[in-house]
């Protein structure tokens, strides 16, 4: 049976005191709604449809940047969750199965949750609640269950003592099937102090019409929802550490947890090493027994089996590091492939380019790959030998086994073998720099003595 997404996300977060849309805001490198479409693709949703209102085309550029495909419904008026759900009826014309309903400010539904309620629905229940027992069920909504028949949801203010003491709180996400979301939305009212249309309404209408509701459960922690810069803080804390402790279980060595940042996808092999202070930003893979050293920046990159990147390095995206090669101290790499054993070990840029296997780049190399309008590439062949402070002036190519005199600037094709040296011949004028400096200082004397003549000292 296919499902469809339906993510809530029109609210303006007033509380964040951004000018961003709220759900737009990030965790570990991905904006708050997206971390609930990731978790919705467990269920291989046919459609996705984003409900969205504040900063719409913000949200809008977003969604179609990342994913494409998903469906724009817009809710002019805030007028709560039901209206909200109603705006997704046009994207999802013709749309058969379940539809979920999930929110853009609460990133932490895991997909293993979703597929339970997919099967609770797959069982014969007509409506699907997800719950949480809460350590401090305070102000939430209570779920009223008879047996595993899901009776109603009574919202605190409305709550007996006795529902009161109930634990089993709502978080608001939601599955039925598509044509009964909305058939239970149409019946929902107003008539409350808010004048809103609440989407916790169709619980107590489905079961007034005979339909079938229960509630699959979840921990607490899952339902978290961002509505300020400290939730926001705390929801990075969460994933931060779950993500050290998850690497440290798959043989992941970080020698100091606490100070490695990880992105949404970051991958890391079993073996490898991390040292502190290291940032990986979205799109980080590092194979098996490679070194990332201290202090060092990845984001869009690969770095292979038994490569050392680091201390301070920094691999931007593109960035291809291959088996045992080296990346040291304060070399940065963009978009450029670096060869199985190549070296890269100080001080240099390498952008735009490849970089053959066993090469080495001396200290203080730059690949000139930009002209004002135009990138342009650098190839360097195996067990090339490229000078300290070369500027390679790109597009341009050293062969295999060729070198580059220090100091060089190189601006045409180097063949195999040869060596390339671009750069003013020495001059040596003895005792230039003793008469020259010798002038220098008379000429400090005399200003000294005209200002003491004339007391300006």
């Amino acid at each position: 049976m296919p499902t469809q997404l339906v993510i809530l996300a029109a609210g303006e977060g007033t509380r964040m005191l951004s000018d961003r849309p709220k759900v737009l805001h990030e965790i570990a490198g991905l904006p708050l709604y997206a971390h609930a479409i990731a978790a919705g693709a467990a269920l291989d949703p046919e459609r996705i449809v984003l409900v969205l209102g504040h900063g719409a085309e913000a949200v809008r550029a977003d969604a179609e940047a990342r994913f494409g495909d998903v469906a724009i419904a817009i809710q002019s008026e805030q007028l709560g969750t039901a209206h909200a759900t109603a705006q997704a009826r046009a994207a999802l014309e013709g749309a058969t199965g379940d539809a979920v309903v999930l929110y853009g400010d609460t990133p932490f539904i895991r997909p293993e949750t979703l597929v339970a309620m997919k099967a609770a629905r797959a069982a014969g229940h007509d409506l699907v609640v997800l719950g949480f027992e809460a350590r401090d069920p305070g102000r939430y909504g209570r779920l009223v269950l008879a047996g595993a028949s899901l009776e109603k949801i009574v919202e605190f203010k409305d709550a007996t003592p006795e529902e009161r003491a109930i634990g089993l709180c709502n978080s608001g996400v939601m599955m039925a099937g598509v044509s009964t979301l909305f058939d239970l939305v149409d019946a929902v009212g107003n008539d409350n102090a808010a004048g809103e249309y609440y989407l916790t309404d169709i619980v107590a209408i489905a079961r007034a019409r005979g339909l079938s509701a229960t509630a699959v459960t979840c921990p607490e922690a899952e339902t978290m929802g961002i509505n300020t810069r400290a939730e926001l803080a705390e929801a990075e804390r969460i994933f931060q550490d779950t993500a050290r402790a998850a690497a440290l279980a798959d043989g992941v060595t970080l020698v100091a947890p606490d100070t490695v940042h990880f992105a949404h996808d970051t991958w890391i092999g079993r073996d490898a090493v991390v040292e502190p202070f290291v940032v990986f930003g979205p799109g980080v893979t590092v194979e098996t027994g490679a070194t990332i050293r201290a202090f060092s920046h990845l984001e869009g990159c690969h770095v292979s089996a038994g490569a050392v990147v680091g201390p301070y390095a920094r691999l931007r995206p593109g960035a291809e590091i291959g088996n045992d090669a080296r990346i040291g101290n304060f070399v940065e790499v963009k978009n450029a492939e670096i060869g199985e054993g190549a070296k890269v070990n100080h001080l240099s840029y390498v952008g735009d380019a490849s970089v053959g296997e066993a090469a080495n780049i001396g200290a203080g190399t730059i690949t000139c790959n930009y002209d004002g309008v135009f990138k342009h590439r650098t190839t360097i062949g195996a067990r090339a030998f490229i000078g300290s402070d070369t500027m390679l002036v790109a597009p341009v190519s050293v062969g295999a086994g060729a070198m580059t005199a220090s100091g060089s600037v190189i601006t045409e094709d180097v063949p195999d073998g040869a060596l390339a040296v671009g750069r003013g011949r020495q001059a040596t004028k003895p005792g230039f720099a003793t008469r020259f400096f010798e002038k220098l200082r008379a000429q400090k004397a005399a200003q000294k003595a005209a200002q003491e003549s004339t007391g300006q000292e």
